[in-house]
């Protein structure tokens, strides 16, 4: 162990839910031994090796990576997504962050679009059938550069590179308080539209994916910026508005 290595006891209350149909609760535990080193979801394998032990059912909660890549560890920490550290996700959160003896209230993201499967986990895929809707490109890519290939902007391909960074974790619709996805489908529409790759499916995308949004049920914006200050990639809230000239372009277009 470290010389800067502590260790603590915490108390948990984890929201706990047996399926999408039955009725939840928040469940206290007590979690000893915690290392500061440790990132939060090593503190939650703690927590189940703990309840295991004790022949109880361990917490579910989404994870993959675990390297702030896969957008997977949708939690909201203490009414934050993915916690307190500002562009971060919930496996980049380390219990540095905290102290003994603290209480910490881990629950799922809340959004109509996104159920709750069970304890931490909610189904995610209405992102799915939003990107399936528009969020692709027909133009062969990857292979050798033509030459007349035209030519990118540094300034279209930085705006491009930044939106698509985006890794679709939702923690942007769990901090809005309508539940909107305008960012996430905001920042999936401008990394195409910047770049001439997605300039034939521009319109169709536009009107395919602000309709499969909408289908989903996720709510507008309403200009709170929640989404941009709990996206762990910083994703700016210009390609909302970049979103909305889109849309519109797509309306004049098809008229």
């Amino acid at each position: 162990m470290a010389d800067n290595d502590k260790t603590m006891n915490l108390t948990l209350k984890v929201w706990r839910q047996k399926g999408p149909q039955e009725p939840g609760r928040l469940v206290e535990y007590r979690v000893s031994d915690v290392s500061s080193d440790m990132s939060f979801l090593e503190m939650l394998d703690v927590l189940n090796e703990q309840l295991v032990s004790r022949g109880e059912d361990a917490v579910a909660f989404d994870h993959d990576c675990r390297e702030g890549i896969c957008g997977m560890c949708s939690l909201m920490i203490d009414g934050q997504a993915h916690g307190p550290d500002k562009a971060a996700t919930t496996c980049q959160l380390h219990m540095r962050r905290y102290k003994d003896g603290d209480t910490i209230v881990v629950e799922p993201f809340r959004a109509g679009a996104f159920p709750v499967v069970k304890d931490l986990v909610v189904d995610r895929s209405a992102f799915d059938r939003i990107m399936m809707a528009g969020g692709f490109v027909s133009t062969k890519t990857g292979s050798a550069c033509d030459a007349n290939s035209i030519l990118v902007s540094k300034p279209d391909a930085d705006k491009a590179m930044d939106a698509a960074a985006c890794i679709g974790c939702g923690a942007c619709v769990a901090a809005c308080p309508n539940a909107a996805a305008m960012l996430f489908v905001g920042a999936k529409i401008s990394q195409y539209a910047l770049l001439p790759q997605g300039q034939p499916e521009r319109d169709k995308r536009a009107l395919a994916m602000r309709a499969a949004m909408d289908a989903e049920g996720f709510g507008h914006c309403t200009n709170e910026y929640e989404c941009e200050a709990a996206c762990p990639k910083e994703i700016k809230v210009s390609n909302i508005a970049r979103l909305n000239r889109e849309f519109l372009r797509s309306i004049v277009s098809a008229d």
